[in-house]
């Protein structure tokens, strides 16, 4: 999955993304670009401005994309300006044929088509859902591409500066838009409340610019990026009139969103077959949790894989589902299933309680993430269990030991960087 994100994050995160109590309230679209209200809105916004998550690869993308040779892809300037000129037409951003959106898409064609058959798989479950809330805020439908380009549609992305989940939150923007952080949950990794937060952050970002395209800009750099450009073009409100007064990565960021787009609209015509989705949204249901329960807790009870619970609940950090009184936290589990865990939901709360019972006595708390330990797994262990203990996720178990499963064998030997005991 990373290889994927590395080659499919095409830019990435809200690079100045800020709090909503940030902008202004009296600034209005007919004051907003005045040199005063630049410098209000910059000093509120760029002091939290965030490198992108990718910056080192940004200038990759800008060469890839728009400096490598294409020219052995067979796609006509005329045909991809009628095929824009429809999407455009039907759609609020302005999706203008130019030589260099040309060449960014040519460029994913040749670099990265081998990669949009699992990106499409996935979108199968993601979009429903985005799109019901897109709509809800009346925004366009076409915005859930806006996800793709910020984390190739993987919910746990997380940036080296902590921007994290499918829209990449900020810890301190997530916090703004009521997406809680705690030592289990992390609601920026939640599908279903992170949409709904981007959703009411990109709804901000058009009322101050009354744009969709500078709307997008403005999610990648800031409002206050987006205000100087217009600025110092002179007053245009166009992207393409725009782009080169805005910061690089944000001039490689909305043709990448084009271009995403445009490849999704014309799938067929360029070969691009999607691989069978693993699940859809609506196959889908939830249920409350009464004690706390690890998704191998769950597994080993109804035989519903680990890997499927956590491709379904990608909001809890450790794998663990916390009860705590006032809260309801909810296990999301294919439609089918959730008659078997609901005849089997005391016996998942049995063992559970038995896995507590048979823990050891905490040890320090933390240890230094770059200390490595060798674990022996013993009887009664299993990868969540073991995940718990030390503060770490079980994907990290896995990729640090090159685990291709979740099966352990007694005695065996993990070498793991824990956070803490449990």
């Amino acid at each position: 999955m990373k290889k994927i994100l590395l080659i499919f994050l095409f830019t990435s995160s809200v690079l100045a993304q800020t709090q909503k109590d940030s902008i202004p309230q009296k600034i209005t679209k007919a004051d907003l670009f005045s040199d005063y209200d630049i410098a209000l809105i910059d000093s509120l916004l760029m002091d939290s401005k965030y490198k992108s998550p990718l910056y080192e690869t940004a200038t990759y993308i800008i060469d890839d994309a728009e400096d490598k040779d294409v020219s052995n892809i067979t796609l006509s300037s005329e045909v991809l300006k009628e095929r824009l000129r429809k999407i455009d037409a039907k759609t609020p951003f302005h999706l203008a044929y130019n030589p260099a959106l040309e060449t960014v898409i040519k460029s994913y064609l040749k670099y990265r088509k081998r990669y949009y058959p699992t990106l499409m798989a996935k979108a199968e479950y993601y979009f429903p859902m985005f799109e019901k809330y897109l709509d809800q805020y009346d925004i366009p439908l076409e915005m859930k591409y806006l996800a793709i380009v910020e984390s190739a549609l993987d919910p746990t992305a997380k940036s080296r500066v902590g921007a994290t989940g499918l829209w990449q939150f900020m810890y301190t923007t997530g916090i703004q838009y009521k997406l809680k952080v705690s030592s289990y949950v992390d609601e920026r990794q939640d599908p279903l409340k992170a949409t709904i937060a981007a959703c009411q952050y990109l709804s901000d970002l058009y009322s101050i610019f009354g744009d969709w395209d500078l709307a997008l800009a403005a999610y990648n750099s800031g409002p206050g990026n987006v205000s100087k450009a217009i600025k110092r073009s002179g007053g245009y409100r166009n992207y393409w009139n725009i782009r080169p007064f805005l910061p690089r990565e944000t001039a490689s960021y909305v043709p990448a969103f084009y271009a995403t787009m445009y490849l999704f609209e014309y799938q067929k015509e360029h070969e691009l077959i999607a691989d069978a989705p693993q699940i859809r949204h609506f196959e889908t249901d939830t249920i409350h949790v009464k004690k706390t329960i690890s998704f191998d807790q769950i597994s080993e009870t109804t035989g519903i894989s680990s890997e499927l619970i956590q491709l379904l609940n990608p909001s809890y950090k450790l794998d663990i589902i916390p009860y705590i009184e006032g809260k309801n936290y909810t296990v999301t589990l294919p439609r089918k299933n959730t008659l078997q865990f609901l005849e089997n939901e005391q016996a998942i709360y049995a063992l559970a309680e038995a896995d507590a019972a048979k823990r050891e006595k905490p040890l320090p708390k933390y240890f230094e993430m770059d200390k490595r330990i060798r674990y022996k797994v013993k009887s009664g262990d299993f990868l969540g269990k073991i995940a718990n203990k030390f503060g770490v996720r079980v994907s990290d178990i896995k990729r640090w030991n090159r685990l291709k499963t979740s099966r352990l064998k007694i005695g065996q030997r993990l070498s793991i960087y824990p956070k803490n005991y449990k």
